[in-house]
């Protein structure tokens, strides 16, 4: 038998060899350095704490990458759900985090110097502080788990960089209001006139006249009541619409009782829109006023700055901010005196008027209010959630597997004057003109099981809420709610009012949500039709533009893929008067719908067809010409979030028949273009959820592309074709079906 020689190496595979070697060598010494590097961000008490409490938590996903996460205790459960956020879009906490911190000049350099200042000063890291050091015991433990969660993270995976934060702290948690990191209130105050005051400029910005809140921001809640649905139970639909990818879609367990399902915002640990086996809740925006400014008189002589209140002299507060900012790769402190009176901070010079503001831009009540509700078992352990007061941006729309079905429009409402006009600055000189306490509930704009058996708000006014059933204007202050009605309340009433008894489930709930009429142009296509026809044979818009006026007077106002008339009706909307977007209105302004009827009515011609004539031209230099179906440039594409993506017309996309709500649309998609021939959406709807009550839970769902932040997850675009359709996944509820589903089972630190 022939003995088999193991070959000599050749030079080439010797040095092959040992590169490897140096290669495993260095990598090694790398990791080792990285681990260290970790490890000195955490003591080995924290480090063995995190280890031990990961193994009270179980995550498993499912089929699309949601996270159900089950903890012996609430607290292993926010510890376990953190950890699960991270896996998904680590990036995406960390920066909402630096931004309440105040800290974006650190990353983004010193044009946030400003946006940090203004933060600095509505939300008060070492009161948040305070308020986590005085925490009851329970409420701590849920703080805790928070930051632990994310750090043990970091600690597991040396790999990720954050931009900044390297160390999660359990008060940070605290440092926002309800649960929407959009939901600061500045009653209109502006960074530009902000910078202004305190660069010492003496310009007066007129900018803040023309600041609208982002009118095409907002939510849809539907709730019904057992007389209407097929299976005799309570249904809710849940419609936020938000920047995409904005909240993910989770499910938190434990053995303390808690079992809740729905949306969080990235970087908390409570279920902001959702459901648990009893109960479930939508939030919708509202301009409900909870922010006042203030002229204050000031006086300045040789012993300081003062200011007038009750016709007494207090000396002004200052309190030195400092604000590090990073240049040419060096971190700078730029410290700003900034002053107060017992109103708040000054924020801006007006009508020569040092500008105070009033305001509840961070509550610890708020978030104990988010987290109770979340195991509420019952409407009256709900209503109890409510009665703190503390909610500062919502309304909320309510059902539950008793039957009822509730409405709240807002929650933390101050109580003032109600002869004075709220949306006005006011006199900062007199105690009469301050907040006295809260409204309890029971004052507030509130409906509880009207006989439509429905209810709706669409960010509108609360009058309209149950139809002919809902409150009346006149029994409550006008800042209570100066809301009006707009395109998208309307659809939603004359939806609503042509349920029959018994009709409902699901998927007719779905259809209703999912209706792409828009009620909008019921008025302003009539409008152009008639100033076309007013025009003279020889007009040059006459033939220019007798195509298009055809084709909209013959819509039918509903959008779909493969209607021109859609793309028109867009566009053209969107180059008529700005005052027609606006949603959102103050006391004694006049509402969306009333502006836009009166604008269809009282319009010369040229202000609807030389808008519609500028459309043309742009479809045409655009696309070659204007016969576009909306389908073929309203695109649904993901970007991977790498520096300097955009949109690509030469990349997949998928067609979306939906549109902006700003024109009545329940479905709403805002799409636009970015230096590309197609427009793409960035913002609408997000997560949208229906859930019917019952013995059992019956619940479907879709989100805006995926649950993961991560391209190389195969759930970062998975629900992108489901999404762009309307078409909703089945909502895995019970561990036994998220069990028979899942793809991946693990505790925390394991993968």
């Amino acid at each position: 038998m022939k003995m088999l020689t193991k070959p000599k190496p050749t030079l080439k595979a010797s040095l092959l060899t040992i590169g490897i070697a140096c290669l495993l060598m260095l990598s090694s010494t790398t990791l080792l350095q990285a681990q260290a590097k970790r490890i000195g961000r955490f003591t080995s008490a924290e480090i063995k704490a995190f280890e031990t409490q990961a193994q009270q938590v179980q995550i498993i996903r499912d089929q699309w990458g949601i996270p159900h996460v089950y903890g012996k205790t609430d607290a292993d459960a926010v510890f376990g759900l953190m950890y699960a956020q991270s896996e998904d879009d680590f990036k995406r906490i960390e920066l909402n985090y630096i931004e309440k911190l105040g800290r974006l000049a650190e990353i983004n350099g010193p044009k946030d110097i400003y946006n940090d200042l203004q933060i600095r000063l509505l939300i008060d890291s070492n009161e948040a502080i305070a308020d986590y050091q005085a925490a009851e015991p329970w409420f701590k433990k849920l703080l805790d788990a928070h930051a632990a969660g994310l750090n043990y993270y970091l600690y597991k995976n040396p790999h990720i960089k954050p931009a900044l934060l390297t160390k999660f702290q359990p008060w940070y948690a605290l440092l926002w209001t309800d649960g929407s990191i959009g939901a600061i209130n500045t009653a209109g105050l502006t960074v530009r006139e902000l910078q202004n005051f305190y660069t010492g400029s003496l310009e007066e910005s007129e900018a803040y006249k023309h600041i609208l809140k982002d009118q095409q921001s907002g939510s849809n809640g539907f709730a019904f009541g057992p007389q209407l649905t097929a299976s005799g139970k309570s249904i809710l639909y849940l419609n936020p619409h938000t920047t995409f990818y904005f909240r993910p879609e989770v499910q938190m367990q434990s053995e303390e009782g808690l079992n809740i399902y729905g949306a969080v915002t990235w970087g908390q640990f409570f279920v902001y829109q959702g459901f648990n086996e009893f109960c479930g809740w939508m939030h919708t925006s509202n301009n409900v006023d909870i922010a006042d400014i203030y002229a204050e008189k000031i006086i300045q002589n040789n012993q300081g700055i003062f200011y007038e209140y009750d016709q007494k002299l207090r000396p002004i507060g200052i309190k030195n901010i400092s604000i590090k900012y990073q240049e040419n790769g060096q971190i700078h402190t730029q410290t700003i005196p900034t002053y107060y009176t017992h109103n708040g901070p000054i924020m801006a010079l007006r009508d020569k008027k040092w500008i105070s503001l009033k305001h509840a831009n961070r509550n610890t009540q708020s978030l104990i209010q988010s987290w109770v509700r979340t195991k509420a078992k019952s409407f009256a352990e709900f209503q109890k959630a409510m009665d703190l007061t503390a909610n500062s941006s919502n309304n909320t729309v309510y059902a539950d597997a008793a039957g009822n079905i509730a409405y709240w429009h807002g929650n933390f409402i101050p109580k003032r004057n109600p002869a004075l006009n709220w949306a006005q600055v006011q006199d900062g000189s007199l105690s009469a003109n301050g907040w006295q306490g809260l409204h309890p509930v029971s004052e507030s704009v509130h409906i509880y099981n009207p006989p439509t058996a429905w209810l709706q708000n669409c960010n509108s006014t609360p009058f309209t809420a149950a139809g002919s059933f809902s409150p009346q204007k006149e029994n409550y202050p006008p800042y209570m709610a100066p809301d009006g009605d707009n395109f998208r309340g309307l659809n939603a009433v004359r939806l609503l009012q042509q349920i029959s008894p018994k009709e409902l489930d699901l998927n007719k709930v779905i259809a209703i949500g999912y209706n792409t009429y828009l009620p909008a142009f019921e008025y302003l296509i009539p409008a152009l039709k008639k100033a076309h026809q007013t025009l003279a044979l020889n007009h040059p818009l006459k033939k220019q533009l007798q195509a298009a006026v055809d084709t909209l007077s013959q819509w039918n106002y509903y959008s779909a893929s493969n209607s021109v008339a859609t793309t028109l009706a867009y566009d053209w909307a969107q180059n008529l008067m700005p005052s027609l977007q606006k949603v959102y209105i103050d006391q004694g302004e006049k509402d969306q719908v009333q502006n836009t009827i009166e604008f269809a009515a009282q319009a010369k011609p040229e202000q609807l067809l030389e808008p519609l004539a500028k459309t043309l031209a742009q479809l045409i230099k655009t696309h070659g010409k204007w016969q576009m179906p909306w389908g073929e440039i309203n695109r649904f594409q993901r970007l991977t979030g790498q520096l300097k993506e955009t949109y690509d017309d030469n990349k997949p996309s998928y067609p979306v028949a939906f549109g902006s709500g700003m024109w009545g649309q329940l479905p709403s998609y805002r799409s636009s273009p970015f230096n590309t021939a197609k427009r793409y959406g960035t913002s609408g709807n997000s997560f949208v959820c229906v859930v019917e009550f019952g013995e059992r839970i019956k619940a479907k769902s879709v989100l805006a592309g995926g649950n993961s932040g991560n391209p190389q997850s195969p759930h970062f675009n998975d629900q992108a074709e489901l999404y762009s359709k309307g078409e909703f996944k089945d909502v895995l509820f019970y561990k036994e079906d998220v069990k028979a589903q899942a793809r991946k089972t693990y505790k925390p630190g394991e993968e």
